[in-house]
């Protein structure tokens, strides 16, 4: 722990995410998440103005960092559905077997360090019929475009909190025994290539 690890990244991380391009992508996937929902990576709270209110039931908030929840108090003030914390990693969650509806998870597949042990346990807390929302960036199609993820990617983890600019989010999403309902690829407009090829979609336990 650092200043920078406290307070920079942090910060910098929370501008990133609030990119137009981003917030676009945002706005196309969130309000797809229902009932129970577990937010996996809650981060500075951007997805919250993106919810369905109506279909929201419960949101229990996994975010492991004092610095994002800080950020994400103003974010999620109005919010007209109980709201619960957990400060634990993704590769720990706490929550009863087949006891949410839907889990969420938006740029986080790519940090995760573990991410296999993660998706077990977003597969293991969801109920019959409940689904994965996911929203990731990821390894591009084109050449020359994941040659300068691959070359970017150690400095990129060290200055991004550990993110990943190469993943395959649906190979891994795959692995994990979800079947992918639909999904979308797709460079985000406004967003630099090589951070900036997005994967979006519904997966079912």
């Amino acid at each position: 722990m650092g200043i920078y690890s406290d307070h920079i990244e942090p910060a910098l991380v929370s501008f990133a995410c609030s990119m137009p391009a981003i917030s676009k992508e945002r706005a196309a996937i969130v309000p797809e998440a229902s009932g129970v929902v577990l937010e996996v990576g809650f981060g500075s709270g951007h997805n919250a103005g993106f919810y369905d209110r109506a279909k929201i039931t419960h949101l229990f908030a996994l975010e492991p960092s004092p610095a994002m929840r800080r950020k994400a108090a103003r974010r999620i003030g109005a919010l007209p559905f109980p709201l619960d914390w957990i400060d634990l990693k993704a590769e720990e969650i706490p929550l009863d077997a087949k006891s949410v509806d839907t889990v969420l998870v938006t740029y986080t597949l790519c940090t995760i360090p573990d991410v296999a042990t993660a998706l077990g346990g977003m597969k293991r807390v969801l109920k019959p019929g409940g689904k994965l929302v996911f929203l990731e960036h990821g390894a591009a199609p084109d050449p020359g475009v994941r040659q300068w993820q691959d070359r970017l990617n150690p400095l990129w983890g060290r200055l991004g909190g550990g993110c990943n600019l190469n993943r395959d989010p649906l190979a891994l999403i795959r692995a994990a025994g979800f079947d992918i309902e639909r999904s979308q690829s797709h460079y985000a407009k406004g967003a630099p290539k090589f951070a900036g090829y997005m994967y979006r979609g519904v997966a079912f336990a």
